[in-house]
């Protein structure tokens, strides 16, 4: 490594939102903040079935911020790859990524499973998931529990601190000093920070006067409307209240840890206030299940603790457990609110219930936080007329609608207010974790507590040496070559372009008036493909 100055590699939630990870580099030790799973594109997707760009085995210890699969989803993978260090977080995020790294690797070994019957049927070759339950298993005896507030050494000249993030229960940023060159440099990876008045977590805190901060930005360009723990449940009333059909259902794609907690509080309350009809309230995912019993167990850490304890055992709230027990929900008459993972509506039992029910006029789907760009719940999200799930073509006839109102990240004004009680910020800030509006939103907020000069927006593999007074960007060796383009980054791809031009000549051809008008449109279409 260049000289005697750390070395910052960001080798993810560059200029996209998921994929979090961030190596620290010295003469003496690599130290890596998060190991996420990046969601979104199939070009982004693709990264998690590659190789690290750096050597696991060589790593000294791994911090992390918290349970969510977008930061931690890649630490089972990581293991297997040869690292044998600690994994150091908040003795909750131990609790959490207990069940959400196995779940993670369960949902893969379905998928695949499912993926290679028909991959079989095409002639293509099996595909083996990134990692299995099994291999989440083995990687959590590396986990060690770090309470926040306390010093931590975790490698030779460097040690660190946790402070409450207020996103997620266990969430926390990280507060980093390095020894560098005889002297030491201050860093602070904010992790994903909670806005004001989360429902079941404390504001975020943190000290002031870094060298370095490193901060997310999802919602950096966006100004929500002041907000309460009243005026979301007026929003949620509303989207029930217009939702209620006979033989309908309201879909709720949530993420399964914290988010499905706040919406069975909120849906629970307004139930026992009259505010809306006591229906059957099902939460479709054995992570979210199991994920509650790990809020219960934590209660006393939490917001509102003792009522989410009294929402879980309402009459009228049922978990699923086996995959027979969902499957039973098709049966279901009566109208019906089910939650179920994943919120981006990639993965897990959503899709399920999205197969059975977009296609209805009588079914509502509820979007209740960030949908990144690629994702199945972002296509949602901007008002596609058809779809497609696992292969099949399904037509949108349900109601869509979202709301931003239980999202986990703090917005622009929050964010840019967190970073303003961090200053002075000495010699740089890193905005990471955003996609290209949410960044530059955020960086013209901060321009009154960092000048642009020290404002860094880095790409993906991008490598930064941290003097004493400004960070410089690396190339060369001192850097991993890009493993994609970086405006491939939080932006849909060709994956995506091809499904839609698949439903729209689907559409158009449909839309002809007879025979030998579709044969028009054919023919025109393979004349446009035999010229290219």
């Amino acid at each position: 490594m260049p000289g005697s100055d750390p070395v910052l590699h960001v080798h993810g939630a560059a200029g996209t939102v998921t994929g979090s990870c961030f190596l620290v580099e010295t003469a003496r030790a690599r130290v890596l903040v998060d190991c996420g799973m990046f969601q979104g594109s199939k070009t982004e997707k693709e990264l998690n079935y590659r190789p690290f760009p750096f050597d696991p085995a060589t790593l000294d210890a791994v911090v992390l911020t918290h349970a969510h699969i977008d930061h931690a989803g890649l630490i089972p993978k990581l293991v297997l790859a040869g690292y044998r260090g600690p994994v150091h977080a908040t003795p909750a995020t131990v609790d959490l990524a207990s069940i959400m790294l196995p779940d993670s690797g369960h949902i893969q070994e379905v998928e695949v499973e499912q993926l290679n019957r028909r991959n079989a049927r095409r002639g293509r070759d099996p595909v083996a998931p990134i990692y299995r339950a099994e291999d989440a298993e083995a990687a959590l005896t590396q986990f060690r529990g770090l309470a926040c507030g306390h010093w931590q050494t975790v490698a030779d000249g460097v040690r660190v601190r946790l402070w409450n993030a207020g996103h997620l229960l266990g969430s926390a940023s990280v507060e980093m000093e390095v020894e560098a060159g005889g002297g030491r440099r201050r860093l602070l990876f904010s992790g994903d920070l909670g806005p004001d008045h989360k429902l079941l977590q404390h504001d975020p805190e943190a000290p002031a006067g870094f060298d370095y901060v490193i901060c997310e930005s999802t919602y950096g360009d966006t100004d929500r409307p002041e907000t309460s723990p009243e005026k979301r449940r007026r929003a949620l009333r509303t989207v029930v209240r217009e939702a209620i059909r006979p033989s309908g259902a309201l879909l709720i794609p949530s993420f399964a840890v914290e988010r499905t907690q706040e919406l069975l509080v909120d849906l629970t309350h307004l139930m026992e206030a009259g505010e809306i009809p006591v229906v059957p309230l099902v939460i479709d995912s054995p992570l979210a299940t199991r994920a509650s019993r790990v809020f219960a167990a934590h209660a006393g850490e939490i917001e509102d603790g003792a009522t989410l304890t009294r929402a879980m055992a309402a009459r009228n709230v049922r978990f699923t457990e086996s995959v027979e027990q969902s499957k039973a929900l098709d049966l279901l008459h009566d109208f019906h609110i089910v939650i179920a993972a994943s919120g981006m509506c990639e993965a897990g039992r959503i899709r399920h219930r999205l197969k059975n029910w977009l296609w209805r006029e009588e079914a509502t789907v509820l979007l209740v936080g960030y949908q990144a760009e690629g994702t199945l719940g972002r296509i949602l999200e901007n008002g596609a007329a058809t779809v497609r799930i696992q292969g099949e073509e399904i037509k949108v006839r349900a109601r869509i609608r979202s709301t931003d109102l239980y999202s986990g990240h703090a917005d622009g004004p929050e964010l840019a207010r967190w970073v303003a009680a961090r200053a002075p910020i000495a010699a740089g800030l890193f905005l990471v974790h955003g996609e290209g509006p949410a960044l530059a939103g955020l960086a013209a907020r901060v321009e009154g507590t960092v000048p642009a000069a020290r404002v860094h927006v880095p790409t993906i593999d991008a490598a930064y040496a941290l003097g004493e007074h400004a960070a410089r960007p690396l190339g060369g060796a001192a850097a991993a070559p890009a493993r994609i383009d970086p405006r491939a980054s939080g932006r849909q791809d060709w994956h995506n372009e091809l499904s839609r031009l698949m439903l729209d000549v689907r559409d158009k051809v449909g839309e002809a008036a007879d025979e030998r008008a579709r044969a028009a449109v054919l023919r025109r279409i393979r004349r446009a493909l035999e010229e290219g």
